[in-house]
C-alpha cells in the first residue's frame, strides 16, 4: 500500500416552477434517500492474507465500524471495533493476520490517525496518537509482518518523515527523516524506502536510493507531466519498479523501471486514456493485467493465466468489475460489481475451481428498486476537445430506448470535484437519487479532468472559470440541442470543485441556470490557495500553474477576477450552499463569505452548515438530511419528485445559519428536529 503522491481538492457530494415538469415521466417508486445514502448494510470486504478470514465494514449501533467473520462463515461475523461517533470508512489486514489497521479523523479534520486493532481481542490501539498531525500509510509487508510504514508530519507540518511502528506496541522508530523535503515515498518488500519524488516549479523528479544509501536521480519530468506519472511499487525482488508514465507520449502508460540501469519497458497503454488500474501479484509484486477506463473499463491481462480468470468473471458477472482484495497465495479474491444497476455487489473468486460466489450487496435495499441505466456520450467542446460525459434518465422517460427522453426533462449538471479527478462508468448514488426524482442527470469531464492523457488536463491550466466552464456550458447545449432538457430548466449542483462551479454558473453565466447547489465550493481563489493545509506544500506549485499564481501581480489580478465572490452581484438565481466547519480543505470561510456579500446586497441565499463535518459529509444523519434540503431545494426550482423529510433529521448536527425560509418545509423539520432533541 503506497500513499497517494498528491492531495487533490476532490470532494464526497429557484423560487419559480418552470415551463416543463419532471413529473410528465414515470421514474417508478420513490427510491428512499437513506437507501441510497445512508450506511451501507455491508461493504468494503478484505481476505485476511492467510484467507481464513473476511473483515468488511457494516453498522455497529448506527455507525459504521469493522466487522470479521471466518472464511466461509459470515453470519458468525462479530463487529472488532467501537467507532460511536464518524464511523470508519478504510481499514485493512496487516500481514500478522492477526490486526486489522484502520484509519480515523476527527470531525472531518483529516488529521488521520492509525489504529490496529487485535481480532480476537478487539483490544484497539491508536499507532499515531499524536494531536493535529496526519498520518499517512506508506506501506505493509509479507516480509515485515509485525511493522507498518508510516508517514508522520508531527517534526514539521509541511512534511511527513517516516516510521516503522510496532503494530502490538506501538513502538514508533525513525526511518528516515524527510529533510529533502519529497512529496512521498515508495517503499521495498522490506519496507525499505527505494523511490521518492520532489516537486518544483519546473516539474518533480523521480529519486532511487543507490547503492550506497543516497538518493540519485531516476526520472525528471516537466509539469505537463505530473498528473500522469507517478512511481506504483518496487516489485518483490528489489530491482525493478513499476510506475505510471506519460513522458514522451499523451496518455500514462504502465512501465517498469530497471532502478540499477534506468532502463524502461512499456508494459501497457492506451492511445484513448491513461492506465487507471494494476492488478499486482500478491507475494511478488508483479503486474497481472491493467485496466482502461475511456468510456467504460476494460481489463488486459499480461498473464495468460489471469485472462482465463478475467474470463471467467466476465461470463459470471459483466465486464464492469474489479478484484478489490486478495489472500496472499493469490488462490482467493474479493470482486466488487461496479455497473450503474448494480448497486455495488461483492463476490468471491476461487481461482482453483473457477467458482464465483456472491459475498453480499452493498444495499440490498437497492435490489429490485428501479434504478435507471447510465449512457456514456461524447460531446464535442467549441474548440474540439471530446469530453466523455455520463447521463442518465428516469425510468420510463425514453420508450424507445434511444437514450434520448421522449420529452425534454429538467436537467440537473453534476459537477465532479478535484478538479483532478473525473466521473466514471457504473452505479452513481447521486445520478439514481435525481433520475428516481424525475430529472435529467449530465455529469461531464471538463478538461483538466484525469484519466484521458495530460494534453487534456493541461488544456485547463489556468481556465478555471473560462474554458473549464465553457466545457460545461458546451454539454448543456448539446442536451438542449438533443431536446434532452430546455435552456430555462437546467440546475446546476456539485462539490467542492463541483461546488466552486455552480458559484461560477451562477454569477458568470447567471441566465443558463435555473439555480445551483454548491456543496464545500470555494468562492475566492485568493483565499483558497492562502489557506491549503501545510502538508500540501509539495502540491503548491501545481496550484500556482494550474489554478493562479498568488505571488504575482499578474496572478493575484487573475485569481481575483476567476472569484465568484468578485461578481457576486450578479447571481440573480435561487443559491443553496452547504458546508462542513471543519474542512481543512476548503475553509469554511469560503462559504461564510458569500453568504455574507450576498446578504448585504439582500440577494436570497440558503446556508446550511455541519459543525462536525469536514470536506463532504461522512455521518450518516447529516448525509441523509443534506439530501433531503438538495431535495426539496431542487424540487421547487425545477418541479421534480420529492421524499418528505420525515425523520432524516434526527440525529444530524445540520445548522442552516442563513435562508431557512427559502426551502419549503426546512424551517419546520429544524423545529421539529430540535423539539425532539
Amino acid at each position: 500500500m503506497a500513499v497517494r503522491w498528491y492531495p487533490t481538492i476532490a470532494g464526497v457530494l429557484s423560487m419559480t416552477m418552470l415551463s416543463i415538469s419532471a413529473a410528465a415521466a414515470d421514474p417508478g417508486a420513490l427510491i428512499a434517500r437513506d437507501a441510497l445514502f445512508g450506511n451501507p448494510t455491508r461493504t468494503q470486504a478484505r481476505l485476511s492474507p492467510d484467507g481464513r478470514h473476511i473483515s468488511y465494514i457494516a453498522p455497529r449501533d448506527g455507525v459504521l465500524n469493522v466487522w470479521v467473520a471466518p472464511w466461509g462463515r459470515l453470519d458468525e461475523a462479530r463487529a472488532i471495533t467501537q467507532d460511536t461517533k464518524r464511523g470508519i470508512r478504510q481499514h485493512f489486514w496487516s500481514y500478522d493476520n492477526a490486526h486489522v489497521l484502520y484509519l480515523q479523523d476527527q470531525g472531518g479534520d483529516e488529521n488521520w490517525r492509525l489504529h490496529s486493532v487485535e481480532v480476537a481481542t478487539g483490544r484497539d490501539l491508536d499507532l499515531t496518537p499524536i494531536a493535529g498531525v496526519q498520518a499517512q500509510v506508506v506501506g505493509v509487508s509479507p516480509r515485515r509482518p509485525g511493522v507498518v510504514l508510516v508517514g508522520l508530519n508531527d517534526r514539521k507540518p509541511e512534511w511527513h518523515d517516516l516510521y516503522e511502528i510496532d503494530i502490538a506496541s506501538g513502538k514508533r522508530t525513525l526511518v528516515e527523516r524527510n529533510d529533502q523535503e519529497f512529496a512521498g515515498y515508495l517503499e521495498d518488500s522490506m519496507l525499505v524506502p527505494r523511490l521518492a519524488v520532489k516537486s518544483g516549479a519546473d516539474g518533480d523528479e523521480m529519486l532511487a536510493r543507490g547503492a550506497q544509501g543516497a538518493w540519485e536521480s531516476l526520472l525528471k519530468y516537466g509539469p505537463e507531466d505530473t498528473q500522469t506519472t507517478s512511481p506504483l511499487v518496487i516489485e518483490g525482488d528489489g530491482r525493478t519498479a513499476l510506475i505510471t508514465s506519460s513522458v514522451g507520449r499523451n496518455t500514462s502508460a504502465l512501465v517498469r523501471v530497471d532502478l540499477a540501469t534506468h532502463a524502461q519497458t512499456v508494459l501497457g497503454a492506451s492511445d484513448r486514456a491513461d492506465v487507471a488500474g494494476v492488478w499486482l501479484e500478491p507475494a511478488s509484486r508483479k503486474p497481472q493485467a491493467y485496466s482502461v477506463n475511456y468510456l467504460t473499463s476494460a481489463i488486459t491481462p499480461l498473464v495468460p493465466e489471469v485472462g482465463k480468470d478475467i474470463d471467467v468473471l466476465t461470463k459470471a458477472l459483466g465486464p464492469q468489475f474489479d478484484v478489490t482484495s486478495r489472500s496472499l497465495d493469490d488462490r482467493r479474491w474479493i470482486v466488487v460489481v461496479d455497473d450503474p444497476l448494480t448497486a455495488l455487489a461483492s463476490y468471491v473468486y476461487e481461482r482453483d475451481s473457477r467458482t464465483v460466489t456472491k459475498l453480499f450487496d452493498q444495499r440490498p435495499a437497492l435490489v429490485g428498486a428501479p434504478l435507471a441505466p447510465m449512457i456514456p456520450l461524447e460531446i464535442r467542446s467549441r474548440d474540439g476537445l471530446t469530453l466523455v460525459s455520463y447521463l442518465t434518465l428516469p425510468k420510463g422517460s425514453d420508450a424507445d430506448g434511444d437514450g434520448r427522453p421522449d420529452k425534454p426533462l429538467p436537467l440537473v449538471l453534476n459537477v465532479h470535484g478535484g478538479p483532478w479527478a473525473r466521473d466514471a462508468y457504473g452505479f452513481d448514488a447521486e445520478h439514481q437519487w435525481l433520475a428516481n426524482r424525475g430529472y435529467a442527470v449530465l455529469s461531464v469531464n471538463y478538461r483538466g479532468s484525469t484519466g484521458f492523457g495530460k494534453a487534456f488536463i493541461n488544456a485547463g491550466n489556468l481556465e478555471w472559470a473560462r474554458r473549464m466552464h465553457d466545457d460545461l456550458i458546451d454539454a448543456v447545449d448539446f442536451a438542449v440541442r438533443e431536446k434532452i432538457t430546455t435552456a430555462d430548466s437546467v440546475a446546476i449542483y456539485g462539490g467542492s470543485y463541483g461546488g466552486y462551479a455552480t458559484l461560477v454558473g451562477l454569477t458568470f453565466t447567471p441566465d443558463r441556470f435555473a439555480c445551483g447547489v454548491d456543496i464545500v465550493g470555494p468562492s475566492n481563489l485568493a483565499t483558497l490557495l492562502g489557506s491549503i493545509p501545510p502538508y500540501w506544500k509539495a502540491f503548491f506549485e501545481q496550484l500556482a500553474q494550474r489554478v493562479g499564481d498568488p505571488r504575482t501581480e499578474a496572478g493575484r489580478k487573475l485569481l481575483a477576477e476567476r472569484s465568484p465572490l468578485t461578481h457576486v452581484g450578479a447571481i440573480s438565481k435561487p443559491l443553496l450552499i452547504m458546508q462542513g466547519a471543519n474542512d481543512p480543505r476548503v475553509k469554511q470561510a469560503e462559504s461564510d463569505q458569500i453568504v455574507a456579500a450576498m446578504k448585504a446586497k439582500h440577494l436570497p441565499v440558503t446556508y446550511v452548515l455541519y459543525p462536525d463535518e469536514g470536506h463532504g459529509f461522512a455521518r450518516p444523519q447529516n448525509r441523509t438530511s443534506a439530501y433531503a434540503i438538495s431535495e426539496g431545494f431542487l424540487a421547487q426550482c425545477l418541479g421534480g419528485r420529492f421524499e418528505p423529510v420525515g425523520d432524516d433529521f434526527a440525529g444530524s448536527s445540520v445548522q442552516v445559519p442563513a435562508g431557512a425560509a427559502f426551502v419549503p418545509g426546512l424551517e419546520a423539520a429544524l423545529t421539529e428536529s430540535a423539539t425532539a432533541h
